[in-house]
């Protein structure tokens, strides 16, 4: 296997870094994190480098890239913030994506351009009230009326609730129970009938747009119908790249968190020497760096697989659950190299320990992740309701 980096991704990364010094990544996390707000000036900018739509398709404003290549550019941002990542993994590995890989003509037209350009955005609606690992559960429901589909229901934990132009809504069709009923239909904010809850306010991803979505009687064309019922499986294949989208956050979140301890390792003295002479944090420093590079090598196999397509059930799922659980790991014992300072809001390491904790529970638990590994290592599903 080749583990070195084309000459294009090198470049990448390299423009990346200079842009993050050049915009002051740094003092942006730093203020995002304060206010709650993103910057949307940021959006141009991105689009203008083609970050945005790097593996939608080129004939509708894509640049039909690879998933890693997204991948990379995601966990270089993520070492600024998860928030300063965010629209590149929203526009590359998220819902539009979807679009771009399952969605008709029109909607591609409708849509990935606006998304390429930073105009639109496409926000994923999954989680409802009673349905979050278990997504066979769904009660949203759309039924056909007068030609056109009605939507009802409520999703909860909508990431871009509120700020998104479009929803990739996960709802069963016409009552019909279990998977064979849950399709997928885009409804645009503004629709009638479709309304938003109060934002949330969470631990960690200050800044991240997230609230309730309420649909009542919404009228949905059917050309607005993605995914049909049946196809449940096309859903959940999309859905594991944007896990490793997930993924590329944490490595991002611990690449960032272990240079800021090792920097600090460097220049903090005690008892007249740098203290990354002493030979137990040189212990922590290695543990630190095995696990960020075991879990890069287990997200960069399954995006490389993943190709111009999708990755596999098992390698998203184990590159996702190790990553989650890694970065946990690392931006503690980071935090805890600088001690004092690693707790105080004057340094980034407590901002890193609470966007860190996110990761574990958006885009599908440790748990369902490995239950879904242990599916595949037996070769048979294991039914939750038993």
């Amino acid at each position: 296997m080749d583990f070195s980096l084309s000459k294009e991704q090198a470049m990448l990364l390299e423009s990346l870094r200079d842009m993050g010094k050049r915009e002051n990544f740094k003092e942006l996390a730093v203020e995002i994190d304060k206010t709650g707000e993103f910057p949307h000036e940021l959006m141009k900018k991105y689009a203008k480098m083609d970050l945005l739509g790097m593996t939608l398709s080129a004939e509708h404003g894509g640049a039909d890239m690879d998933a890693l290549t997204a991948i990379l550019a995601i966990e270089e941002l993520a070492k600024f913030s998860p928030m300063i990542a965010a629209p590149v993994f929203e526009s590359n590995v998220g819902p539009a994506r979807v679009i771009s890989l399952f969605g008709t003509e029109e909607q591609k037209k409708a849509v990935i351009p606006g998304v390429c350009s930073g105009d639109l955005s496409v926000s994923v609606c999954m989680t409802e009230p009673q349905a979050g690992s278990d997504l066979t559960s769904l009660d949203t429901n759309v039924e056909e009326k007068d030609g056109h589909y009605v939507l009802n229901g409520t999703k909860v934990f909508i990431t871009g609730g509120g700020m998104a132009s479009h929803y990739l809504v996960y709802t069963r069709f016409e009552g019909i129970k279990g998977h064979k009923g849950i399709g997928a239909v885009l409804v645009e904010s503004g629709a009638e009938g479709f309304t938003f809850g109060k934002q949330e306010v969470f631990l960690g991803l200050r800044g991240m747009p997230s609230c309730a979505l309420y649909f009542d009687n919404v009228k949905i064309p059917k050309e607005n119908v993605v995914i049909k019922a049946g196809d449940f499986g096309k859903l959940m294949l999309a859905f594991d790249i944007e896990r490793c989208g997930n993924a590329a956050m944490c490595l991002g979140t611990a690449g960032g968190a272990f240079e800021e301890a090792r920097r600090y390792a460097m220049e903090r003295q005690a008892f007249g020497r740098p203290i990354c002479e002493f030979q137990g944090l040189q212990f922590t420093f290695a543990d630190m760096a095995m696990k960020l590079d075991a879990a890069r090598l287990l997200v960069y196999r399954a995006a490389s697989g993943a190709g111009q397509g999708l990755p596999s059930i098992y390698e998203a799922s184990m590159g996702k659950c190790y990553a989650n659980e890694m970065v946990k790991e690392v931006t503690d014992a980071a935090l805890q190299i600088l001690g004092g300072y690693g707790y105080s809001t004057d340094y980034p390491l407590e901002r890193m320990v609470r966007d860190a904790r996110a990761w574990q529970v958006a885009g599908g638990s440790l748990q369902m992740l490995r239950v879904t590994i242990a599916s595949v290592l037996f070769g048979r599903r294991f039914n939750q309701r038993a």
